[in-house]
């Protein structure tokens, strides 16, 4: 790893700690291009890369929600379990994508992720008592919990971690509130189970995909896992609509350049 590349490149990983951190899910979309167009590497090696520094970040955070109690750890564990399928898939699939095919699919995923956030942002409202809602839907209430509709949820979630490298924290949180009927704090909490969980099983899948830069993806899962904590500390010091919406104009950004760059090359 040279020092050009990790000065460029571990200022990456902080910032996709502190989104993962204060979102919930999101930043990790961030890992796939930093460690393509900042460390050189193919498509290939980002996307499991990728799931190293989510992992990490996920287990920092999930760390930091547990102790503030904002984990359901057995609804949780069983959602992150019935996407352990869709994620082994995914992985395999990803592994014999064309690499061009795969960035140009990875652009538009940015841009589903951008404007999944406006609109979320959008559709947020104020809670009584001081500050904002956290980024997301309002709490879900409580409702009944149809077995075939958390399977598919979780199963595709699993694909969306296996095939990009991502945690899909963007999916998951509306998710976990939607069919599992959580609250959105334990909803942003309990993701990043589901997350770690995905994410393991992914990169146990792609475990004979050839080697790893392990001295760079360490330094960076060490800069996303402490973005991951001060993530965690600001999430009710600054307004998520703001924070949320610059983000959305980042991953709207890169996705067009992605797609400008990938795009004439299919």
């Amino acid at each position: 790893m040279s020092v050009l590349i990790a000065a460029a490149a571990l200022p990456c990983g902080l910032l996709i700690g502190l989104l993962l951190g204060a979102l919930g899910g999101g930043g990790s979309v961030l890992a796939v291009p930093a460690l393509v167009y900042v460390a050189g590497q193919s498509p290939q090696e980002a996307t499991t890369g990728a799931l190293v520094v989510v992992g990490v970040g996920a287990v920092t955070g999930l760390a930091c929600h547990g102790r503030a109690g904002r984990v359901r750890w057995a609804a949780g564990g069983a959602f992150g379990a019935l996407g352990t399928a869709g994620s082994y898939l995914g992985s395999r699939w990803s592994a014999a994508a064309d690499p061009t095919v795969l960035m140009a699919a990875f652009a538009g995923l940015l841009l589903l992720v951008a404007a999944a956030l406006v609109t979320r942002t959008l559709r947020g409202r104020h809670p009584q008592g001081d500050g904002e809602q956290p980024l997301g839907d309002p709490p879900a209430p409580s409702r009944r919990i149809r077995p075939v509709r958390v399977a598919v949820t979780a199963t595709g979630v699993g694909l969306l971690t296996g095939f990009f490298g991502v945690g899909g924290g963007f999916v998951v949180v509306p998710a976990l509130s939607l069919v599992l009927g959580l609250d959105l704090p334990a909803a942003v909490g309990t993701s990043l189970l589901v997350i770690l969980i995905n994410s393991a099983t992914a990169l146990a899948t792609r475990a004979d995909g050839g080697p790893l830069d392990w001295p760079l993806l360490t330094a960076f899962a060490l800069c996303t896992a402490l973005g991951s904590c001060l993530g965690n500390r600001i999430t009710t010091r600054l307004p998520p609509r703001a924070l949320a919406g610059a983000f959305a104009a980042l991953l709207a950004a890169i996705a067009l350049t992605m797609a400008a760059t990938t795009i004439p090359r299919l």
